[in-house]
């Protein structure tokens, strides 16, 4: 970094996350913000996995990233681990690295519990930094712990920045150390394709291999891991109702597409779900690993991108969708509310707002309320049941259950609209993940996050080795 005609050199942070080279969407978001960061950072990662393929290696990824980024001075080393390491690895790779500037934790923090209960012997000497996925209410009273641990939080979400302020509410915090940073989707590999773009003869013949050279009418399309969250079930069964509101001619031209695996022990067996309860209209799996390009012919093709998720922290796959000019359908739940646009009185919802609204899922007070508008590029469902759910590590969380029949119907007004409104309000939701009001770009992203990095860094003081207290 030049600053005036001399060199500063720059902070050096150590990411605790998926591996950036994996496809997980947390792997995804990591992988853009550090890319989109090497300029003004140094970066080293705990990259975590599974069952890591390259456990006990160090990737040194400079060469690669200098060449694709033009950034002569970027600097990225990946320390892969199997889980998600140990107090002993950051001890080494600090002592190896000649120390960092700040630890960054993104993802669920009771994965990486053991870095919480060191934080008093870290931050004496570095600040620990946050990236916050938690997606819904109630209060995530046991996570005070980890939030108090932490010099910044920034949230994916504007329900979830509510989250951390009133679980923290005995020290409250400050604007600087709990703000809003939603995932940003990199608008180089993601953008809509009409018939005047270079890339519009290969979008046809992907688009014909995709469907086998039929000429669907209508391409709904689903981009999730087939998970029992994600409810895949439920989205064959609200395209099912969908297609039997029309004539068989018409249900005959219209396809489900899930990008997905169909079989996981974790969800269930979609082809057995599709031949017992789907029978009579297609349904096409693609389950082949995709570069971005072929993902973003996958959303140009489809007419609505559709998200049922009972719980969602962001939503790539609709808010991809969006920058690719796909107009979506989102269950009101997390942070999928942030993709809506919604607006009270004219006035866009800011994550200060959640003070009061503190969730929009509630669909006696909100669906019907006169007072709140979204975008064109949307048709909110707003969940018909709300049970709470709960294990030994979360002891509760709400699971915001949309009815299929509801989806069904949100499809069918997609259906009637027809192609050129579609388009239309598909280029706005383009237009609003793009703005400055939504951020919602990989370069936005990256921006926020030197921004409220710096600040952190200005503003931290190292922690006392101890605290005394009077007896």
């Amino acid at each position: 970094m030049v600053v005036k005609g001399f060199y500063m050199a720059k902070k050096k942070i150590l990411l605790l996350s998926d591996d950036l080279r994996m496809s997980s969407g947390v792997g995804t978001m990591s992988r853009e913000f550090v890319l989109g960061t090497l300029e003004h950072y140094d970066w080293v990662q705990v990259g975590g996995a599974i069952k890591h393929p390259d456990e006990g290696k160090i990737i040194d990824m400079n060469e690669s990233v200098r060449k694709d980024t033009g950034i002569k001075d970027a600097y990225l080393k990946i320390y892969p681990t199997s889980g998600y390491g140990n107090p002993d690895m950051i001890r080494q790779i600090t002592n190896m690295e000649n120390g960092v500037d700040a630890i960054l934790h993104y993802t669920d923090p009771r994965f990486w519990g053991w870095l919480y209960q060191m934080e008093h012997e870290l931050r004496r000497t570095t600040p620990i930094f946050y990236y916050n996925i938690w997606d819904d209410l109630p209060y995530p009273r046991w996570n005070e712990p980890f939030y108090e641990s932490c010099d910044l939080i920034m949230n994916i979400s504007k329900q979830t920045v509510n989250i951390v302020d009133n679980v923290c509410q005995i020290k409250p915090r400050t604007d600087w150390d709990n703000t809003y940073i939603p995932h940003g989707i990199n608008e180089n590999n993601f953008y809509p394709i009409d018939n005047s773009h270079k890339d519009w003869g290969d979008l046809l013949q992907f688009k014909r291999n995709v469907t086998n050279g039929k000429d669907y009418k209508y391409i709904v399309f689903w981009n999730n891991r087939n998970i029992r969250r994600k409810l895949p079930g439920d989205v064959i069964m609200a395209y099912k109702q969908f297609c039997d509101m029309l004539p068989k001619e018409e249900a005959d031209k219209c396809a489900l597409i899930m990008h997905t695996q169909p079989r996981d022990e974790n969800g269930t067996d979609l082809p057995e779900v599709v031949k017992q309860c789907c029978p009579n209209y297609d349904v096409i799996f693609s389950h082949q690993k995709l570069s971005d390009k072929e993902l973003c012919f996958l959303y140009n093709i489809a007419d609505v991108t559709m998200n049922m998720a009972s719980n969602e922290g962001f939503g790539l796959g609709t808010c991809e969708a969006l920058m690719c000019g796909t107009p979506i359908s989102v269950n009101v739940t997390g942070g999928l509310q942030d993709q809506c646009g919604f607006k009270y009185k004219g006035e866009f919802l800011t994550y200060k707002d959640y003070s009061w609204v503190h969730s929009l899922h509630d669909e006696k007070k909100w669906k019907d309320n006169s007072d709140l508008t979204w975008g064109e590029w949307v048709k909110p469902v707003w969940p018909s049941n709300r049970s709470l759910q709960g294990s030994i590590p979360t002891p509760y969380i709400y699971d915001d259950r949309p009815r299929s029949e509801d989806f069904a119907d949100v499809l069918k007004e997609w259906y009637d609209m027809g192609d050129e409104e579609r388009q239309r309000c598909g280029k706005l939701g383009h237009e609003f993940v793009m703005s400055d009001e939504a951020s919602m770009s990989a370069t936005a992203m990256s921006n926020l996050f030197i921004k409220h990095m710096d600040t952190a860094f200005e503003k931290w003081t190292p922690r006392k080795r101890f605290t005394m207290f009077k007896a």
